[in-house]
């Protein structure tokens, strides 16, 4: 009986083994595929634990874990040509799932690395054919999301015939290449100068039409100005004379007398001008009348 322990003991192990390697468990997000001897004997897409052959050893009944869950993979600067002729870099990604897990084992060998390199090959030609229609301004404007939609829809037959299904594509980034941004600086730049340039002009032409417009009406005022002072200087004189002329009405001998004495103020002020006159002359009268001595002597007796 004691010989016989080990061996039960060995044999219990064994069988414990076998039984461990016969089940395997499918967790949630993810699905299994049973191999046996290479070949495909069934997916296993709900979770939970399932039987299997044990004997992996001899490639009976081995299990391949495939995701199930939604897979994303970026495609970086990427180089298209856009209608016009210029090329530009594209940053991109692809959200997909694996829906077909026995296609996805037969045509990529259920490996995701050899997957997302054919499916990269297959993105690069609907972006070039997608951008090959438009050009670099509509994936700036709204046609940007019809502009995905194409190329999610050129794209899914080919991730079709791998198992797969394109959940969605987005254009993260679209960018001029360094050669064809600088040209477009350069013309930016020359565009901007010589819209500088006719706004410049055109101020020069607003600031010339108002210095007319300013230089007229000064002229306009000036002559309104004069008009206006010549009208006062007129009627100025015009009173000045109605008043010399009424006040010469009222004492003509006065008013003589005062003309005379301005005209003597006015010609023999100190002003450095010399003037030579006869003494008999009408201008003295007077000067001749002040020495007259009938009319001093008449002053003098008239007092009394």
């Amino acid at each position: 009986m004691n010989n016989r322990l080990p061996v039960i003991v060995i044999i219990i192990v064994i069988l414990l083994g076998l039984a461990y390697a016969s089940f395997f468990v499918v967790p949630a997000g993810r699905q299994a595929i049973v191999l046996r001897f290479g070949e495909i004997q069934s997916v296993k897409t709900e979770p939970g634990i399932y039987f299997k052959l044990p004997f992996s050893f001899i490639e009976a009944d081995n299990v391949q874990m495939i995701e199930k869950r939604a897979i994303r993979f970026d495609l970086d600067d990427m180089r298209v040509q856009v209608s016009g002729g210029k090329f530009y870099e594209v940053d991109a990604f692809v959200v997909y799932k694996i829906t077909d897990a026995k296609k996805f084992r037969e045509t990529v060998s259920g490996d995701t690395v050899a997957a997302e390199q054919r499916l990269t090959t297959r993105l690069d030609a609907a972006l070039r054919r997608v951008y090959g229609l438009r050009g670099f301004e509509a994936a700036l404007s709204e046609a940007r999301t019809e502009m995905m939609r194409e190329v999610r829809d050129q794209l899914r037959p080919d991730a079709m015939s791998l198992g797969l299904t394109i959940v969605d594509v987005r254009i993260r980034r679209t960018d001029l290449t360094q050669e064809v941004s600088q040209q477009t600086y350069d013309r930016m730049k020359a565009e901007r100068l010589a819209e500088a340039e006719l706004i410049r002009a055109r101020g020069r032409e607003a600031a010339q039409r108002i210095k007319a417009i300013a230089d007229r009406q000064v002229i306009e005022l000036e002559s309104k100005a004069n008009r206006d002072s010549e009208i006062t200087r007129g009627e100025g004189d015009a009173e000045r004379n109605r008043i010399f002329a009424e006040a010469f009405s009222k004492d003509e001998d006065f008013f003589d007398f005062y003309r005379s004495m301005e005209a003597y103020r006015k010609s023999l002020a100190d002003s450095g001008t010399t003037v030579v006159l006869s003494p008999d002359s009408e201008f003295f009268r007077f000067f001749l009348d002040a020495k007259d001595p009938k009319r001093d002597g008449a002053a003098e007796a008239k007092p009394e």
